[in-house]
């Protein structure tokens, strides 16, 4: 589960982590203008969304007067913010108003797991203020990765040779040293998978405070964190993903202009490869898992419709302990109730496949043997 800037800073301050003073979130100009009032008039107003590079697309401003907050406020609230990550576009509903703040240096720290050590893991960087990724990119050495023994926890002195290793300056590692057992607290705490600081600022008066949060917890267990579903808030996800979650459909869009339908995680990830070989571009992942239920294949194909992009569906099922000639029936039954005009393919394999194969003959779906011809396939209706 995603939270926004302001709910993570709550919980990081909960954890002991400093944060920069403000006057809470606000969804009207009015509101913005009396929150920056109460700053004694001057703030920052921050745009709530689920997405990286908001200061660029013009999602963070700074605001001198209480009146330059309600007009600001009155253009960045409604306004559709189109990052790298959001090229259709977020729509920002709330806007965090804080203090200003001096920042002299810009780090970066953050908290995640890491698969092949099976273990969490620090990261601590003296160049912050920018994308993690970029970094590790073009000066792979300015990023220090420090593994938590899950035995030890995070000690002081791990955390100073990381801070040491990253080439932090010696005098702010006094301050640092805290304030990062304090995002480990808050990442245990809460059963995060991402705990992220960037920029960690350093002030003209010296203080170490989160200038910036992100915040993600599993949600595997957010059954043990019930005070954190009041956090959840959809409107402010993707709308098509959101509208999977309420349908309980295992949904995450990227972007492309194939559908894609599969049953099993590995395999739908199989077909996104697949697809992307034959040239085309994948709209996203769907598994509707071991059974296919006309209900479910319905619910399954409306999400994956709603989606303007997509010019075409790819179904690609293994026939297991679902029969290959139940699931034919199924996606017969549920597109026969529907209006739909673009093409799609079927791959069929495994139990009973042929009897599914034969049950689609005579229907607009597009049966194909295997799964390389089906991606070839459905690519070539695509863009043809």
């Amino acid at each position: 589960m995603k939270i926004h800037e302001y709910q993570a800073k709550d919980l990081l301050k909960q954890a002991g982590v400093a944060i920069p003073v403000n006057a809470g979130v606000v969804s009207t100009p009015q509101e913005a203008r009396k929150a920056v009032e109460r700053l004694g008039g001057r703030g920052v107003l921050k745009a709530q969304v689920h997405v990286g590079g908001r200061g660029k697309a013009g999602g963070i401003k700074v605001v001198n007067s209480p009146d330059e907050a309600e007009r600001t406020a009155a253009g960045m609230l409604g306004m559709l913010l189109k990052t790298h990550q959001a090229p259709q576009g977020v729509r920002v509903e709330k806007l965090l108003v804080e203090a200003p703040i001096q920042i002299t240096e810009e780090y970066y720290v953050g908290i995640v797991p890491d698969r092949a050590s099976q273990r969490d893991v620090l990261i601590v960087s003296a160049m912050g203020g920018m994308d993690i990724e970029a970094v590790a990119a073009s000066n792979p050495e300015a990023i220090v990765r420090s593994p938590i023994d899950p035995a030890l926890g995070l000690p002081d002195y791990q955390i100073r040779w990381a801070v040491y290793d990253a080439k932090l300056p010696a005098e702010v590692a006094s301050s640092v040293v805290p304030f990062i057992k304090g995002l480990y607290r808050c990442y245990q705490q809460n059963d995060a998978n991402l705990a992220e600081i960037n920029p960690l600022a350093r002030t003209a008066d010296n203080r170490i405070l989160a200038a910036d949060a992100k915040l993600t917890v599993d949600d595997n267990a957010q059954f043990r964190h019930p005070e954190l579903e009041q956090y959840r808030e959809e409107s402010e996800d993707d709308p098509i993903e959101a509208e999977a979650h309420r349908r309980s459909v295992q949904y995450v869009r990227l972007g492309g202009n194939v559908g894609i339908i599969g049953n099993g995680a590995g395999l739908v990830m199989t077909t996104l490869d697949e697809v992307s070989r034959a040239g085309g571009k994948p709209a996203n992942f769907l598994d509707i898992g071991g059974g296919a239920k006309a209900e479910l294949v319905r619910n399954s194909l409306e999400i994956v419709l709603m989606d303007p992009n997509v010019k075409g569906v790819f179904f690609n099922i293994f026939g297991g302990i679902t029969r290959g000639d139940e699931v034919a029936k199924g996606i017969i039954e549920a597109t026969e109730k529907m209006d739909i005009k673009v093409p799609m393919v079927v791959r069929l394999a495994g139990t009973r496949a042929a009897e599914g194969a034969e049950l689609l003959k005579g229907t607009p779906l597009i049966s194909v043997e295997t799964m390389q011809e089906a991606a070839q396939k459905i690519v070539q209706l695509v863009n043809g």
